[in-house]
């Protein structure tokens, strides 16, 4: 990597269907093994379970609602000052957060119980929506962590 200047960042191309960076960067993140199709069908599964289970809702707004409610804030980063390592608190950027958050939001939903995949994830989506599930506890408990090492947040970097 240079050291004069940092490289640019890559922006997707959006989504065939509904035209969005955000819905093409949470497939990219679902992708297993350069599996984009399986990804693109798994998702969209999701969303049409999402349309049956909430039927005043539209998908994708429950989709960017849980999206939103599990983007993290702050974080903590292990810092070494002297011989120890301390938890400092660090704002996190819009596109860290949204990473975080797509990340976590995948993750738990492999690990839901139930039958196929696209259930896991309209169920997490919905969860996540809602303001519970794994992920929004996977939220606050990142922002309990940087709460708790606010002391340390001076040798921030």
């Amino acid at each position: 990597m240079s050291r004069r200047s940092s490289p640019e960042k890559r922006i997707p191309e959006p989504d065939p269907i509904f035209g969005s960076q955000l819905v093409q960067r949470f497939i990219n993140r679902m992708m297993q093994r350069g599996k984009r199709s399986t990804a693109q069908r798994l998702f969209y599964d999701s969303l049409n379970l999402l349309k049956e289970r909430s039927k005043q809702q539209e998908p994708m707004d429950v989709f960017n609602k849980a999206v939103k409610n599990v983007t993290p804030l702050v974080e903590v980063k292990a810092r070494r000052v002297g011989g120890s390592t301390y938890q400092v608190p660090v704002e996190v950027k819009q596109s860290r957060g949204v990473a975080l958050a797509t990340q976590w939001i995948i993750t738990n939903s492999r690990k839901r119980p139930g039958r196929t995949f696209a259930e896991r994830l309209s169920a997490e989506l919905l969860d996540a929506s809602n303001g519970a599930g794994n992920s929004v506890r996977k939220k606050d408990e990142t922002h309990k962590m940087a709460e708790a090492n606010k002391a340390f947040a001076h040798y921030r970097y």
